[in-house]
């Protein structure tokens, strides 16, 4: 059986690279925080979790708790991970953005035990605990842990099997899914970028990798952090995008390597050209999403490649398909091809394969004896949904591709019932029943409105009852909604209408939403609330 755990692999690197640095806060992040700037080394980071660690256990933390953490792409939240996964705990990363109705949901069925929190946070939380009915401390990362509320398992067996975290996830369906995600799943996410060769070879030793990716998210926890952790590089968090400040961050940090998401390299194009744009050391960008028709010019520009992948948070690395060795096809959408551990089937409605250059949903499984190695465990009391994912033995992606002569996959559509706005899934049931909250709102239908800028924008058609559907009341709506949900969740498109296209058992026809949206824009029958669409601090 293998005992390897996220925390004895960092503490193996650590033991090698010692002095060496871990993490780098730039002065920038360090202003927006408020913490030290400078480099975080091995040891030093070493002896953070260490002293996490005797505490946690000190108040009974251990196997088979969950704890929530709300902190952010700050240092303390790999501190406090590495500590808890010491002792066989898992962690529920939140997502800052979420707001009420959506903490209460993730705290009642996560079942965490405790949760730490930024001190300016502290409140909301404690009233979303207070709502759900639960007896949960809440504490800032500073402040004194309360006992654990039940004792830790005296059974469990910590390994690579172990639980380490779970994800939310947006799901197509309902209220966002909880992702079990094992010990195994980050230690091979570690391992599948340190050994991917091509375009994405890291040196050891010696990367210095740049990410404004969220540390609640699958791409820069399992993947940023734990490249560097395997290959004994350095980590540079940045607190999230700035477009501005990008390139001196880029150059200011010595990176090496740069993650991105597709909605980044527009934004950075805008900008006019510059002397200074090859003035860096970066080797290559990892990411997905960058546009087909921006993909040549800004690598010409700027002189490095992007390299595009596929994953999800279900698959992790176990299921990922990158475009690192050529011909990577750029200006196609494509984002490579399936390398020899990965087993891809493309097929239509009927589940049957389609040939190549023919449009269908592709379905991944893991090559050899385990089809599931190194992606999630499944969904957090869902075995129906996790069941349906993987029907068939395969993992159902939800994404449309086109699969070319040399096995070449090409980026169509989602199948999935999702509005994807800069980067982030965004179930468009969820929206409505948050929404079905408001008591002037009879019932509503949100679908993806396209957006140059951010790819999908959110839009909703409301019904309303008794209310009059003004501008005055599409704003008043979205300013409640900040309060109940992430900002980039809310409408940024409102329209009022009388009735929804709806199925004989009233459920709402997805399909004739794009024609309805069509139609609406059309005739400017949407009202723009996109302004107010702000992050709350």
């Amino acid at each position: 059986m293998n005992t390897e755990t996220v925390y004895s692999r960092f503490k193996k690197t650590a033991a090698r690279r010692g002095a060496a640095a871990f993490l780098h806060v730039l002065e920038e992040t360090a202003k927006v925080y408020d913490i030290p700037q400078g480099d975080i080394s091995y040891d030093e980071m070493a002896q953070r979790v260490e002293s996490w660690r005797t505490r946690f256990a000190e108040a009974g933390y251990g196997a088979g708790h969950r704890v929530g953490l709300l902190l952010e792409n700050r240092p303390v939240f790999l501190e406090i991970w590495l500590a808890l996964n010491a002792l066989g705990a898992s962690v529920v990363p939140i997502n800052p953005d979420l707001r009420l109705a959506e903490l209460e949901y993730l705290a009642e069925h996560s079942e965490m035990i405790l949760a730490i929190v930024l001190p300016e946070r502290l409140q909301e939380m404690q009233a979303a605990v207070a709502t759900a009915g639960l007896a949960i401390p809440v504490t800032p990362p500073d402040g004194a842990f309360a006992p654990a509320i039940r004792p830790a398992s005296a059974e469990m067996t910590v390994n690579a099997q172990t639980e380490c975290a779970l994800l939310y996830t947006s799901g197509t369906t309902g209220k966002p899914k909880g992702c079990i995600l094992s010990n195994e799943y980050y230690l091979y996410s570690g391992d599948w970028y340190a050994g991917a060769g091509g375009h994405i070879s890291l040196r050891q030793d010696a990367e210095r990798m740049l990410t404004p990716l969220p540390v609640f998210h699958m791409n820069a926890m399992a993947v940023s952090v734990m490249a560097m952790m395997t290959s004994g590089g350095c980590l540079i968090m940045l607190d999230r995008f700035h477009p501005r400040s990008w390139w001196a961050s880029v150059r200011e940090s010595g990176a090496t390597v740069v993650h991105y998401l597709g909605v980044m390299p527009p934004m950075l194009m805008r900008a006019a050209p510059s002397e200074e744009d090859r003035n860096h050391t970066v080797r290559f960008g990892f990411g997905a999403g960058v546009d087909a028709k921006l993909h040549d010019p800004f690598e010409e520009r700027y002189g490095f490649p992007l390299i595009e992948a596929w994953a999800c948070t279900e698959t992790g690395s176990g299921g990922v398909i990158c475009a690192n060795e050529e011909p990577r096809k750029t200006g196609t959408a494509c984002f490579g091809r399936p390398g020899k551990d990965v087993e891809v089937r493309i097929v239509d409605d009927a589940g049957k394969d389609v040939p190549p250059g023919t449009h269908g949903e592709m379905l991944v499984r893991r090559a050899g004896d385990n089809p599931r190695f190194g992606f999630f465990s499944g969904y957090l009391k869902n075995q129906q949904a996790t069941d349906e994912l993987w029907q068939g033995g395969w993992l159902h992606t939800g994404d449309v591709v086109q699969q070319d002569e040399d096995g070449s996959l090409h980026f169509v559509d989602r199948k999935k019932n999702v509005i994807r706005r800069s980067g982030e899934n965004i179930s468009a049931v969820e929206v409505e029943s948050i929404l079905g909250r408001h008591p002037e709102i009879a019932s509503c239908a949100a679908a993806a409105a396209p957006d140059e800028v951010r790819g999908d924008e959110v839009a909703v058609f409301i019904i309303l009852d008794g209310a009059e559907g003004t501008r005055t009341k599409a704003e008043e709506i979205v300013t409640w909604a900040l309060d109940q949900m992430a900002y980039y969740k809310v409408p940024g498109w409102i329209a009022f209408v009388d009735e929804l296209p709806l199925t004989a058992t009233q459920k709402i026809l997805r399909g004739q939403l794009k024609d309805l949206m069509t139609k609406t824009f059309a005739t400017d029958g949407f009202i723009d609330t996109r302004h107010l669409k702000k992050r709350k601090p």
